[in-house]
């Protein structure tokens, strides 16, 4: 096997498929490199720890036909450190040669008799637009678990709903929910939970293409962009019953612009330690934002703001709240409440594809 390909592109390939080489103790010492197939100037690297796999083909100029597996971080840290230009990769006999201008560098590779054999996506597919899939994740994703202890909770749930795709993800302590009309992705009545951790991957690599497609099989879900597929396990398990968590009124709401709320947050909180809440005042044309740590001391901030309901002080953890704020689209917002202890919803005004759900914080 041996192959020049530009430091960059080669540097990007190997990163990307590492991600998903996992770098548990305990686990196949195989599953922590990156296997490298090439057949003339075709270059597919694969990446795997057998709940996640990252696998993507690049342009090379092949000299060998071959295939090796390479530790993941090291060969992506020599091919990162070389100079600018082309990259040589050569396989002779027990060892890996690196090289670049007058820098080379030798590896012993894995076994390559080791490395799993992977399985084939399912037939059937559906394309969804990058963007639209890639903003949908952007706004879920964030309200899942990463507690393992809870798998089902470290998961994203995509059911069908109406006439397109809804996707729901939960820590117990915030919600959301965002549906993508018009796409018709799941059968009626079927849903799957797809690990967050793959889906964290996914938002990285949308960025980049048209489109994606799915395709969904019994035990895993595979996705598509460009010249890279990501395939995951899928969590076995039920689902919380999210809608019970939703309120079916708010007589409270409070409309304010989104970017000065986030940026009043983000001031406030700088005195919000140790998990301190941030209280919301809210009653007439403002918004008042306090945040009081004793021994430390105290910040508040007002906002133009429009409300409707009878006056109201709730408090939520900063980092809960600004994740929400942040995840809706538009210039504005709008916090619907009931009283001081139930939850509220956080949606952007003239985007109700979106809805953030988060539990508000016991105060004095």
């Amino acid at each position: 096997m041996k192959f020049r390909c530009e430091r960059e592109v080669l540097a990007d390939a190997l990163t990307t498929a590492g991600r998903a080489a996992t770098g548990r103790t305990g686990a196949l010492p195989v599953l922590s490199g990156l296997k490298l197939e090439q057949k003339g100037n075709k270059l597919t690297i694969t990446g795997t720890d057998l709940d996640l796999t990252i696998q993507l083909s690049i342009e090379v100029g092949g000299d060998r036909d071959g295939g090796v597996v390479l530790p993941a971080r090291l060969s992506a840290d020599i091919v990162r450190s070389l100079g600018q230009g082309k990259v040589e990769v050569a396989v002779e006999g027990e060892e890996v040669s690196i090289s670049n201008g007058r820098s080379n560098f030798v590896v012993r590779p894995l076994n390559i008799d080791d490395y799993p054999k992977l399985s084939t996506p399912a037939a059937n597919s559906v394309t969804l637009p990058a963007a639209q899939f890639g903003d949908a994740l952007r706004q879920v994703v964030r309200a899942a678990s990463t507690d393992e202890a809870r798998p089902i909770l470290t998961g994203v749930m995509m059911t069908a709903e109406g006439d397109g795709l809804r996707m729901v993800a939960t820590d117990s302590y915030r919600l959301a929910v965002r549906d993508i009309v018009g796409q018709q992705v799941l059968s009626a009545d079927q849903r799957v939970l797809v690990p967050g951790r793959a889906l964290t991957e996914l938002q990285r690599l949308v960025s980049g293409g048209d489109d994606v497609t799915m395709r969904l099989g019994d035990r895993d879900a595979t996705f598509e962009v460009g010249s890279t597929r990501l395939t995951t396990r899928l969590i076995e398990g039920e689902f919380p019953n999210y809608r019970q968590l939703i309120p079916a009124s708010h007589p409270n709401t409070l409309t304010v612009e989104r970017e000065p709320l986030l940026e009043a947050i983000r001031r406030v909180k700088i005195l919000a330690k140790d998990a301190t809440p941030v209280r919301l005042q809210m009653g007439g044309d403002t918004l008042r934002l306090t945040a009081i740590t004793q021994d430390v001391g105290n910040a508040t901030e007002e906002l133009d703001a429009e409300f409707k309901g009878s006056e109201l002080t709730v408090a939520f953890n900063p980092d809960y709240l600004a994740a929400g704020v942040e995840a809706c689209n538009g210039t504005s917002i709008t916090l619907f409440t009931l009283d001081a202890l139930k939850p509220a919803v956080v949606r952007g005004v003239g985007h109700d594809d979106y809805l953030y759900l988060l539990m508000p914080v016991r105060v004095p």
